[in-house]
């Protein structure tokens, strides 16, 4: 036996008893530290000092998001490559500095796994969109699309939970009217991350507490199918338009 403040406890009891497991809002493991913010933040700042040894242009031409590269060459994984890299340092500082802020409440919110869910898709849904919206000769790179869904996640997480959204919403305004106005500015992937990141954000604060996890799989099984759907009728359609030009192309 050993002293408690209630008299004495069994040691083997004690060491037996379960700690109650706290979870999220949403149903994920609480999360004290964002260890997904500060993985991705390192990933992309470890990829852009390899551009920065290659060559910014050189690296952006082979691994960026090019639409008629992806069509032709059939080189689906720029989709997801091009969402790392960042095309000058001020470029990467802004991405990292929202990564940063909004990732690490996000995280906390929602859970490691369902926050890497969410930047993810969200990434995919910004180069979907570009992929879709952009001049076939244009290459994108950057992390925008992804970020631009943090801060959709953001708004819907805190309208359900009630939690201010202000300075987000400001900070939305500012950052999509550049996107509109500045030269070279991809806005379609900050439309497109910016609406995939609110769709997975409102599955996981939407999901019934009944089968909570599983509708949260489901949905956001859901939204990768939609994206590779999109991904795969941008093919068809870029290769029909580009097949009187390129011989051979597979239509």
């Amino acid at each position: 036996m050993i002293p408690a403040s209630v008299g004495f406890q069994c040691p083997t009891c004690v060491g037996n008893t379960r700690v109650p497991k706290v979870v999220t809002p949403v149903g994920g493991a609480s999360v004290e530290k964002p260890y997904v913010t500060y993985a991705l933040i390192a990933v992309n700042i470890v990829v852009f000092l390899l551009q920065f040894s290659i060559g910014i242009d050189e690296s952006s031409r082979e691994f960026g998001m090019w639409p008629a590269g992806i069509a032709i060459e059939g080189s689906y994984w720029s989709l997801m490559t091009s969402a790392f890299m960042h095309a000058s340092p001020l470029h990467i500082a802004f991405n990292m500095y929202i990564l940063y802020v909004m990732g690490a409440t996000l995280e906390r919110i929602f859970g490691h796994t369902r926050f890497i869910a969410l930047y993810l898709l969200a990434a995919l849904g910004g180069s979907v969109a570009s992929y879709w919206f952009s001049d076939l000769r244009t290459v994108s790179v950057g992390a925008s699309g992804a970020v631009f869904g943090l801060m959709g996640a953001f708004i819907v997480a805190g309208r359900r939970l009630r939690f201010d959204i202000t300075q987000v919403l400001i900070l939305l305004g500012i950052n999509l009217a550049f996107g509109f106005i500045g030269e070279g500015v991809d806005w379609r992937a900050h439309l497109g991350g910016m609406a995939v990141g609110a769709i997975v954000a409102a599955i996981f604060v939407f999901a019934p507490r009944k089968h909570q996890t599983l509708i949260q799989g489901v949905g956001c099984a859901a939204v990768l199918i939609v994206l590779i759907v999109a991904v795969m009728a941008r093919t068809t359609d870029i290769q029909n338009l580009l097949a009187p030009f390129v011989p051979g192309i597979a239509t």
